[in-house]
């Protein structure tokens, strides 16, 4: 009877050391499984997340894009090399240089072309954001709009056809015809030489062709264009002596602080970085 008790419990005892030995084992494996499934888990959230950040990113720039503003310079496209007419496309110092201060504050650009007399009340309007066209800053334009620092000096100069003898300097100019392009500071200060009759032409080159026919005694106009229309056209030469000199700038409407200081940070950043530089050379090379 004893064996038999003895025999059961032996029994009892193997089978109980049984079941711990197999209930120990899930509880070996479980650990690692449980973890490496928090991992991977964890991985998806993160590229969830990821994928999410970049989903609104690129729709944030798209929003941007669509809701880029536009600036629209209005200019007289008759003056080159600032601005004039290429095939289809306007283009020039001042063109290329409007553009760069449109990048630099983050937003697209439009040229509008319009006689040069109607860009100031272009810009009051608010029809067009600024004028750029080779103009210069006088006290009487400072009544009526705001300019920017300046980004160029020019010269006003006067040609003459290469046989007039007559005219030699500024002051010979005293009692001539002298043809000008109405509203720009050509026209501005011929009216103040003596005895002179001043005729105004709505383009420069308009001027330059009465020069050639023999209708007037000098143009008075910027240097630069000036080169242009002689080189273009036979019997004609510039002065040695300047009629003046001046600074061109950007001009927006009169209070309009916020513009003029995003043109004026563009011009100083272009400046720095030598850009400005590289488009006047663009189109002016060095004699």
């Amino acid at each position: 009877m004893k064996k038999q008790i003895t025999a059961l419990a032996l029994a009892a005892m193997m089978a109980a050391a049984s079941l711990a030995g197999c209930s120990s084992k899930p509880a070996e494996t479980s650990a690692p499984e449980t973890e490496a499934q928090t991992e991977a888990e964890q991985t998806k959230a993160e590229e969830a997340e990821a994928a999410e950040a970049e989903n609104e990113e690129t729709e944030a720039e798209a929003e941007q894009s669509e809701n880029k503003g536009v600036l629209v310079m209005a200019t007289n496209a008759e003056f080159p090399p600032y601005e004039f007419h290429d095939g289809g496309e306007i283009v020039g110092i001042d063109v290329e240089i409007a553009a760069a201060i449109a990048a630099e504050m983050g937003m697209d650009f439009e040229v509008e072309d319009i006689a040069f007399d109607s860009i100031i009340p272009e810009v009051q309007s608010g029809k067009a954001d600024f004028g750029a066209a080779g103009m210069t800053v006088t006290e009487d334009r400072k009544q009526s709009v705001d300019f920017s620092d300046s980004y160029a000096t020019a010269t006003q100069v006067i040609i003459i056809k290469e046989d007039n003898a007559d005219i030699v300097s500024p002051d010979d100019l005293e009692g001539k015809t002298i043809g000008v392009q109405l509203g720009t500071t050509g026209d501005i200060y011929a009216s103040d030489i003596a005895d002179a009759t001043i005729e105004q032409y709505n383009k420069g080159f308009e001027a330059v062709q009465a020069l050639t026919q023999n209708k007037i005694d000098a143009v008075i106009i910027d240097g630069e264009p000036a080169k242009v229309f002689v080189a273009e056209n036979e019997g004609l030469k510039i002065l040695d002596e300047a009629f003046t000199t001046e600074e061109y700038a950007i001009c927006v409407e009169k209070g309009n602080t916020e513009l003029l200081e995003g043109i004026n940070a563009a011009i100083a950043s272009l400046k720095e970085s030598g850009e400005l530089q590289k488009i006047v050379d663009k189109y002016i090379t060095a004699e």
